[in-house]
C-alpha cells in the first residue's frame, strides 16, 4: 500500500514544497486552519480534533509545518502563538505515540538567544529570547516529552512558495531605487524546497532525534538582498544598516537574533549520501522556477 502522509500546514510555503517533493508517491492528509476546498479545517489545539483527525485518516507519518511565525506577532500575543508553536506540537505528539507513528517537527533558530559566536550545533542548550523562541523552544520540549519517534528540524531564514523575504525585495525592487536592509544579523537563507527534501530522506530513516537543517553557508540580510538583485538584475542600491539604526526606523519590530548560523552537525554524523545545497545554489534553482 502507498505511504500515507499527513501534513498539516499544508497550504503554507512548506507545506506545499513538500508535496512538490513527495509528488504523486505517497497518499496525503492536508490540514490546514483554514476552511479550503480539499484541505481538512484542523486546530492543532484541540487534542480531540487531533487524536480524531488522525484516528480516521490513519496515517503513517505526520509532518507538523503548521505554526505562528509572525515574530512581531507573537510579543503581542504571546499565548496565542503558545497554543500554536507549544500546544498543537504537543498534541500531535501525544497522537502520533498513540497511533506508533513518526512525527517531523520543523523549528526554528530562534530557540537560540543569537548571540553566538560560532554555529550552533544541536546539543547547543537553548535559551530563546523572544515570545516566538519561547513558544518554539516549549514546542521542541513537548514533542520530546511525548513522542518516541521524532524527527525535530530547526531551520531559519526559510523562504519558498508563498510570502517571504526573497519575494518581499523583489516586490520592493519594483517601487525604490534604493532599500536599507540589516547588516549586522548572520544566518543562513533556506529554501523550502531543500528543506522538504531533507524531511524526505530523513523520514524514511529510523535517526530520531533534534537536526539543524539549514542550507550550507552563510550572509547577513543585506548580503543577501544584494545577492537577490544581482541574480534578478534589479539596480537597487542596498544601505548596510546595524540592527539598532533600523529599530529606530521600526521601532515596533521585535528583535532578531544577531547569530543564526546552524551545523548540521547530526545530519552529517548519520550519513554521507545526503546534504542541503549550498545557499547560493538553492536560491538559483528558486529564482529560475519563480
Amino acid at each position: 500500500m502507498m505511504k500515507k502522509v499527513f501534513i498539516t500546514g499544508a497550504n503554507g510555503q512548506l507545506g506545499r514544497a513538500i508535496q512538490k517533493e513527495y509528488g504523486n508517491t505517497v497518499e496525503y492528509v492536508l490540514s490546514d486552519m483554514l476552511d479550503m476546498e480539499g484541505i481538512l479545517k484542523l486546530d492543532i489545539s484541540d487534542l480531540d480534533a487531533v487524536r480524531a483527525a488522525v484516528n480516521d485518516t490513519n496515517p503513517d507519518v505526520i509532518i507538523n509545518c503548521a505554526a505562528y511565525t509572525n515574530v512581531d506577532g507573537c510579543e503581542k500575543n504571546e499565548d496565542l502563538a503558545y497554543q500554536a508553536n507549544a500546544i498543537g506540537p504537543k498534541n500531535l505528539a501525544i497522537a502520533a505515540k498513540e497511533k506508533g507513528i513518526k512525527l517531523v517537527h520543523v523549528s526554528t533558530d530562534y530557540v537560540f538567544n543569537g548571540n553566538g559566536t560560532r554555529p550552533y550545533v544541536e546539543t547547543d542548550e537553548p535559551d530563546p529570547v523572544s515570545a516566538y523562541g519561547r513558544t518554539k523552544r516549549a514546542g521542541e520540549d513537548f514533542v520530546k516529552e511525548n513522542c518516541d519517534k521524532y524527527f525535530i528540524l530547526r531551520t531559519a531564514w526559510l523562504y519558498g512558495d508563498g510570502k517571504n523575504f526573497v519575494k518581499t525585495m523583489l516586490s520592493l525592487a519594483e517601487t525604490h531605487d534604493e532599500l536599507s536592509v540589516v547588516c549586522d544579523q548572520l544566518g543562513t537563507p533556506t529554501s523550502a524546497a531543500e528543506l522538504a527534501k531533507m524531511i524526505h530522506f530523513l523520514e524514511g530513516t529510523e535517526e530520531y532525534g533534534i537536526y539543524h537543517a539549514t542550507c550550507e553557508g552563510d550572509t547577513n540580510w543585506a548580503d543577501f538582498t544584494e545577492e537577490i538583485f544581482k541574480k534578478t538584475g534589479k539596480n537597487v542600491k542596498v544601505n548596510h544598516v546595524t540592527s539598532e539604526e533600523y529599530k529606530k526606523m521600526n521601532p515596533a519590530s521585535a528583535d532578531r537574533p544577531h547569530y543564526s548560523i546552524l551545523e548540521n552537525a547530526h545530519l552529517k554524523s548519520v550519513t554521507k549520501d545526503f546534504s542541503m545545497a549550498d545557499w547560493h545554489d538553492a536560491l538559483d534553482d528558486y529564482l529560475k522556477n519563480l
